[in-house]
């Protein structure tokens, strides 16, 4: 099905900074990319500014076209802070004038922003497109630092670049983020909608639930709380000393080993592997899955877990997991970063079978709500009546 705009499929175009990185922001593009592609036949056109020549993470259609306009931002990554602001201006400068001069030659229907560099000038290029803006962070995380990376200066620029940002979120046609939860914290904006992200895989299988095995999946970053999970395994590890701790996830690993030392974790039953290519089998032969991010967007690895029928404890971070469970129905919801209660609900539910899989089952049966298919339909909805 052919979904038409004035007796033309609907033209849209994607701006983004790179394609060949294996996250959850670039996974989740590529399938809704893909899926409006294929099943609506939109003209889809993706938009970047990094990466030229390297291969992308994920699987894109034929039907796509793609454009690197090299304006290689990852440079500024090596850059001391000052440094990085005035590159960043020079860069900026010939972002506009590269993507301006595409979007005037395309002539899209709807210009959808990732909000990153684009954002403070998106909304005044005169291409004739209607422009949305999508967030996969939740407000408070937004173009902010890490709290263990912050000082007076960063804290006082991050203030400045968010006030700066405001307006331009305001001139969006549409403004559209992951949760409920963050919808009602944009108070200064009338053009919020909340759509999720969807389940990045589509699977049959579910957990027999036999396997003694926790799984924690994401990236070795302060961002998901892995100090805080390794404090409460050390807890669950003597009061379920036949069960493991498997983490699969990239980034830099030696922090956390040297804690998992000093905390004196058993590590032949704590295993804190890199990435890995086949993760729906780690989810298969899992029994129950742990969230201990300080913050989130919405995760993906959350999502991916309740597909596969996996019980879950999460902590109520901001933002997603309220948006995904009943506490106690179809998960279990622990107050942020308390250690104590993260590792007393993990043993809950690793010594109440009954518990587990009447978690694991009504998990399963919410994982249908965030199918690409279902969601799909949320953006279809909106770009038509846009």
């Amino acid at each position: 099905m052919t979904i038409m705009s004035k007796d033309k499929p609907l033209k849209i175009v994607y701006c983004a900074p790179a394609l060949y990185l294996e996250g959850g922001v670039e996974r989740v593009l590529t399938l809704k990319a893909n899926y409006f592609a294929d099943n609506y036949g939109y003209d889809i056109t993706i938009i970047l500014t990094d990466g030229k020549g390297k291969p992308f993470a994920f699987p894109l259609s034929d039907k796509i076209k793609v454009i690197n306009l090299d304006i290689n931002f990852e440079a500024l990554w090596s850059y001391p802070f000052i440094k990085k602001i005035l590159v960043y201006l020079i860069k900026q400068r010939k972002y506009r004038r590269k993507l301006t001069a595409e979007l005037m030659r395309i002539k899209p229907d709807i210009t959808d922003s990732l909000l990153r560099r684009e954002i403070n000038f998106l909304t005044k290029v005169k291409d004739g497109s209607k422009k949305v803006g999508e967030l996969h962070v939740s407000k408070n995380n937004f173009r902010t630092f890490k709290d263990n990376e912050t000082n007076f200066v960063k804290s006082l620029f991050s203030k400045f670049w968010i006030a700066r940002t405001i307006p331009s979120l305001r001139r969006l046609d549409k403004f559209v983020v992951l949760t409920n939860e963050d919808k009602s914290a944009w108070t200064e904006l009338n053009n919020v909608i909340a759509i999720p992200n969807p389940i990045s895989f589509s699977t049959d299988k579910v957990s027999d639930l036999q396997e003694k095995n926790v799984l924690v999946v994401g990236r070795y970053d302060y961002v998901k709380g892995f100090d805080i999970l390794l404090k409460a395994w050390k807890m669950v590890e003597v009061a379920c000393p036949d069960w493991h701790l498997n983490i699969y996830g990239a980034g830099d690993r030696s922090p956390y080993e040297n804690l998992a030392k000093d905390l004196n974790i058993d590590m032949s039953r704590c295993h804190l592997n890199g990435p890995t290519s086949d993760i729906k089998s780690a989810y298969l032969n899992s029994s129950l899955f742990v969230l201990s991010s300080r913050f989130e967007g919405l995760s993906m690895s959350l999502l991916e877990a309740i597909s596969c029928g996996l019980p879950v404890v999460a902590f109520e971070c901001p933002c997603g997991p309220k948006d995904v469970f009943t506490n106690g129905v179809d998960g279990i919801l622990v107050p942020r970063e308390n250690i104590e209660m993260l590792a007393q609900n993990v043993i809950s539910v690793i010594q109440s079978p009954d518990l587990a899989k009447r978690l694991a089952t009504n998990a399963r049966k919410r994982s249908f709500d965030f199918k690409i298919e279902a969601l799909a339909e949320k953006w279809r909805d909106l770009f038509e009546s846009l």
